[in-house]
């Protein structure tokens, strides 16, 4: 592995000190949990935004334990409703001069049957990717008076197995959910990256990079299905153990690089440096082809501007 490609044992003691910078952080557990508190502990506020409310009071009362004097607020937002989006938007809006640093992180993985958001979107597409797309949109008036403002987008490995089907989105024809939270993760990677190009060209001042944790144990489950149905998801996980996945903690370091790195760079794609990509220290991460071709950038954008009537250059 080259030096270009590895960061040697970056962990999170290697964040710089986040006192005073305003970061949001979409989910409230899991690898949104880790990064959260890893941010606290360098003095950052932190603001969670998701669903379940008492969810995350729980995650900012385990934080508040671990450090008293830690800066922590929730915020209502569902990801899978594009109405809680704007008004997600609209209170933080309100709330705060400016943000730092916004992780896109929540996700719902692999949903065994076909389910769609309140708009109408395939569930992995429309929350995964569509609802941090307008999320992202909302935010860029606070994004644009940040300092040093980054946009975090988290993707995962099942992106290298993806394909934007611009024929079937919404996959009404065929449902696969391997196929569709691939298709999720990908849109994810190349709005990141699409988003860094229109920031350089338009001067926005926000600087857009991807991350994913490799095999990371996290409670990722599908919303929405029932209780049966979810636990098909992380018993795959569950059975793969501590042979294949690596903890949520070393999962979140990648989230963590991107967010705070001086080294990190706008444009770029980070991940585990171990073998596949799986486990390891945060390195450079390789890019699948598709997610590089301009013209799918540029088309995956436009019909997201469409589905979620947002427009990036009315903000």
């Amino acid at each position: 592995m080259t030096d270009a490609r590895k960061r040697d044992c970056w962990t999170a003691a290697n964040i710089p000190s986040q006192r005073g910078r305003v970061i949001v952080i979409t989910g409230t557990a899991g690898l949104g949990y880790e990064c959260a508190l890893a941010l606290a502990r360098a003095g950052a506020e932190i603001i969670f935004a998701g669903r379940d409310r008492v969810r995350g009071e729980t995650s900012i009362g385990l934080i508040r334990e671990k450090i008293p004097g830690a800066i922590l607020h929730f915020e209502q937002l569902d990801l899978a409703e594009l109405s809680s989006v704007e008004a997600c938007g609209e209170q933080l809006r309100a709330r705060c001069e400016r943000i730092d640093v916004l992780i896109n992180n929540a996700a719902v993985i692999m949903s065994p049957r076909r389910q769609v958001t309140k708009d109408g979107f395939e569930l992995q597409f429309g929350t995964n990717y569509l609802g941090h797309f307008a999320l992202t949109a909302n935010l860029m008036p606070l994004l644009r008076k940040g300092d040093d403002s980054r946009v975090v987008n988290v993707c995962a490995l099942a992106a290298n197995r993806g394909k934007i089907n611009f024929d079937d989105l919404q996959s009404e024809r065929e449902y696969k959910p391997m196929a569709a939270y691939g298709q999720s993760k990908l849109a994810n990677l190349i709005f990141s990256i699409e988003l860094h190009r229109r920031s350089m060209a338009e001067q926005w001042g926000i600087q857009s990079i991807a991350a994913h944790p490799g095999l990371a144990r996290s409670d990722l489950s599908a919303r929405g299905i029932n209780r049966s149905e979810e636990n098909k998801v992380p018993l795959l996980f569950r059975l793969l153990g501590s042979l294949v996945l690596h903890s949520g903690e070393q999962g979140a370091l990648p989230l963590l690089f991107a967010a705070t790195a001086p080294e990190a760079k706008s444009g770029m794609y980070y991940g585990p440096g171990g073998l596949g990509e799986t486990k390891g220290f945060p390195a450079s991460a390789k890019v699948p082809r598709s997610a590089r071709t301009e013209s799918i950038a540029t088309r995956l954008w436009d019909v997201s501007e469409q589905l979620t009537h947002t427009r990036y250059d009315a903000l």
